[in-house]
């Protein structure tokens, strides 16, 4: 079983739905240690003027050192990212098709009080619109203790998997012979080589989130999500 083991983030870049949907399970590692202008709260649309952050209003003043399952919402902030998507893509090909579902992850969103929370309804409905089948838990599922390498490894371990698939930053800090002691391969994601679509806005900009790919493509998305061998 291939699991992997990320941070949510608000409406990934489809980077992260091609790991995902590469993994039996996808657990929601939201234990960590929230991290601003990370990609926790905010991603990136492509507008008439340029690309744009759309971030949500998070309580983050000194409470460096908190978890992301207990990052607050600070305001009303769904309507204004929703007013924001329709302007930049309402033209686009498959904009109306998909419109009424997203705004309703928007108005669900909206009563949410939690960041992880918000994260986890667009990661869900992303990952059902795309026809994953990755099974999704939060790591509360999976009791973990330790720092790094050793917490990653304990989950991995109650999951039941013997194969763990990271993102390639985590390189930096990752010990893959822990895994390897443990009889669990690791293996490496690489996010070169996607291929490109018609996009609204000008010069292709792979960076951004997956509804612009959902809302350019359509039934086609699937097919952009991995790289080109």
């Amino acid at each position: 079983m291939r699991i992997c083991i990320i941070q949510s983030c608000y409406i990934p870049w489809k980077g992260f739905f091609d790991l995902m949907g590469r993994c039996d399970e996808y657990v929601l590692f939201d234990s960590a240690q929230y991290v601003k202008r990370h990609w926790h709260n905010r991603n990136r649309i492509k507008t008439a003027d340029g690309v744009q952050w759309l971030t949500i209003p998070v309580i983050a003043k000194g409470k460096f050192e908190q978890p992301i399952n207990e990052v607050e919402i600070e305001k009303s902030w769904a309507d204004k990212h929703w007013r924001s998507l329709e302007l930049a893509y309402q033209k686009a090909s498959f904009f109306e098709a998909f419109a009424p579902t997203v705004k309703g992850w928007y108005e669900q969103a909206e009563k949410q009080s939690l960041l992880t929370d918000v994260n986890a309804i667009f990661l869900q409905g992303l990952a059902g619109l795309l026809g994953l089948k990755t099974r999704i838990v939060s790591d509360k599922t999976y009791p973990a203790q330790g720092a790094k390498t050793e917490r990653l490894l304990a989950i991995a371990r109650a999951a039941g998997a013997d194969r763990y698939l990271s993102g390639p930053s985590a390189r930096a800090y990752f010990d893959e012979s822990m895994f390897a002691a443990a009889g669990i391969a690791t293996e490496w994601m690489s996010y070169e080589g996607y291929p490109e679509y018609q996009q609204l806005h000008g010069a292709f900009e792979h960076a951004v989130t997956t509804l612009d790919l959902l809302f350019n493509t359509g039934p086609q998305a699937r097919k952009y999500l991995s790289p080109q061998v």
